[in-house]
């Protein structure tokens, strides 16, 4: 059977890798790179022997489905470019700079028959995938992802460029209704929130913390579930997992380590971003549905700006009362 022929759009930092998984997909294979700047285009294209597309419209003629790895303010563009032509999508975090845009291309991509994913890459974390089968109905989540300063994404609140991963696995662990968004968040190096903290309230009574910073003086990126019978914390960055479960009653014990058991479950050793694009061209050679749709994209979205609105409404009591 043909390989899907996949054509990435936007072959920056990210965008390379993008390219260069492509060429190690076993199902599929790198067609074509499409960028703005020619001079780096052509570099990745011959790189990896491919075409080079100026212009993505031209590369579309060329492709089964693209990947798209552009700043988020054009990706509603260049993703209703594609759907618009017939191709499958699969579109970096977040989605689209807003929900209607988000709304847009959901809406194209069904009425087309198409596959449209969002890049949450980090439903593909080989410890996030080792710790689920412990998770059950966590009662309190923590989420905590820092990193420094590089300058980039500062296009978008660091709600956008880094927390909307935890939002993302947030929504997708607890079942349940989001019933109170309550959050902080300044702007310290850019034109928009560097740093954020929120604390999301659901209908059933689970409570998640989440904290992001792109100014911090280290890199890191973990969540914690404590859950009636255990307390599971997941390192994304050193992909790690510890389960610290009861096997007994803790009533009457001075010393809780004789009543817990500690689970260390074995990570498989993959890369994100293959698992990531070797799903997209599994869902569409199989016809299901992505692991992380569009709705989903939207979704993550959707709390993301309802987050950014209470951090504006917040900011802007504070200065009433300077």
């Amino acid at each position: 059977m043909a390989k899907l022929k996949i054509g990435v759009i936007g072959v920056g930092s990210l965008g390379q890798h993008h390219a260069r998984v492509c060429t190690e997909l076993p199902n599929a294979e790198l067609a074509g790179v499409a960028d703005i700047n020619p001079a780096r285009g052509r570099e990745i294209a011959a790189r990896h022997k491919v075409p080079f597309f100026a212009d993505h419209k031209d590369m579309l003629k060329q492709v089964d489905a693209v990947s798209i790895a552009v700043p988020t303010t054009m990706h509603h563009l260049i993703a209703m470019d594609a759907l618009a032509a017939g191709k499958h999508v699969l579109v970096e975090k977040p989605i689209t700079a807003t929900v209607a845009q988000a709304r847009e291309l959901i809406a194209l991509a069904e009425q087309n028959k198409l596959k449209l994913q969002a890049g949450h890459i980090e439903r593909f974390n080989p410890a996030l995938k080792a710790a689920a089968a412990y998770i059950k109905y966590p009662a309190f989540l923590e989420c905590v992802r820092l990193t420094t300063y590089t300058g980039r994404n500062t296009d978008v609140s660091v709600v956008l460029s880094q927390m909307i991963h935890d939002i993302d696995i947030v929504l997708s662990l607890v079942d349940s209704e989001l019933e109170l968004v309550s959050a902080i968040g300044d702007s310290l190096a850019s034109g928009s929130e560097d740093i954020a903290n929120v604390r999301l309230e659901f209908k059933n009574g689970c409570v998640a913390s989440l904290t992001a910073s792109r100014i911090s003086g280290k890199k890191e990126r973990k969540m914690r579930f404590f859950q009636k019978d255990s307390y599971i914390t997941v390192d994304f960055l050193n992909p790690g997992v510890k389960v610290h479960k009861l096997k007994g009653d803790p009533r009457g014990v001075s010393d809780l380590s004789q009543v817990m058991e500690l689970i260390e479950p074995q990570i498989d050793k993959v890369e994100q971003l293959k698992a990531e694009l070797g799903s997209f061209a599994d869902c569409i050679i199989n016809d299901t549905i992505p692991l992380v749709s569009g709705r989903d994209g939207l979704r993550a979205l959707q709390v993301a700006e309802e987050i950014m609105g209470e951090i504006e409404k917040r900011n802007q009591r504070l200065k009433g009362k300077l």
